[in-house]
């Protein structure tokens, strides 16, 4: 980490004069908004584990417990919103045209925001995926009547469409990440927002690019696995610091 005595105008000042920003985000942003982390599920669900209520054998098992498990968490990402921080995202897109976001989350929140150029590492949790035809549907805001719900084209299961524990990340975001910090042009900024940094990919992605000369400003009110590598750390809430960050 580099010692700055004004950490913030630095940082302001790096991301002032940058031409292709990679942002990668994480729950933190998100609990700021209320929604509870993955494993922060209460009450009834405490009799069961996260990986029996998101993996392919638990949905084999007892696909209506899943649904209603996911049903939940869309019951309440319904009353969440936007928070500051995804808002101050979307306004970096739009200052900013050559950046890509990247998240862990499945909220949706980002793109509520405003945020277009982003992948969704994880999938979205208000999409739906046939388990026979394949078909993919993205419905922000619906609870399904019937719980397992079926295709309205052909009558399969319908899956949330979003990674379970134990399958791969889907390719597509993947490329698409590694070609972005791959470009001719170096990615000047690498904004690391409410990630603990303990995936393999995310260390990687947000380090790389140092190679060819980015500065990597961590947002983050705990230290996380990153904390002690990157360039800069604003240790806070994500809603305060990024707008300071952005309009300034």
């Amino acid at each position: 980490m580099m010692d700055f005595k004004n950490p913030l105008a630095e940082a302001t000042a790096r991301l002032r004069d940058a031409r292709r920003v990679l942002v990668l985000t994480g729950a933190g942003i998100s609990a700021e908004s209320g929604v509870p982390t993955f494993r922060g599920a209460g009450g009834y669900w405490r009799d069961h584990r996260a990986e029996d209520l998101a993996s392919p054998e638990g949905f084999a098992r007892d696909p209506k417990l899943v649904w209603e498990w996911y049903t939940e968490r869309r019951r309440t990402l319904n009353g969440v919103k936007p928070n500051p921080g995804h808002h101050a995202l979307a306004a970096l897109e739009r200052a900013v045209p050559a950046s890509l976001l990247a998240t862990q989350n499945v909220d949706g929140l980002h793109q509520a925001a405003g945020s277009e150029k982003m992948v969704t590492l994880h999938g979205d949790i208000w999409t739906t995926r046939c388990l026979d035809c394949g078909d993919e549907r993205t419905e922000p805001g619906r609870l399904h009547e019937e719980l397992p719900p079926r295709c309205e084209g052909c009558g399969g299961a319908l899956r949330p469409a979003v990674v379970w524990f134990g399958e791969m990340l889907p390719t597509e975001p993947l490329e698409r990440i590694e070609r972005f910090i791959s470009e001719r042009d170096p990615v000047d900024v690498v904004l690391v927002v409410g990630t603990s940094g303990v995936f393999g990919h995310i260390q990687r992605w947000a380090l790389a690019p140092r190679e060819r000369g980015a500065i990597v400003i961590e947002i983050n009110p705990e230290p996380s696995a990153l904390s002690e590598l990157v360039d800069i750390q604003l240790q806070g809430a994500a809603g305060e610091i990024l707008p300071r960050l952005i309009e300034r």
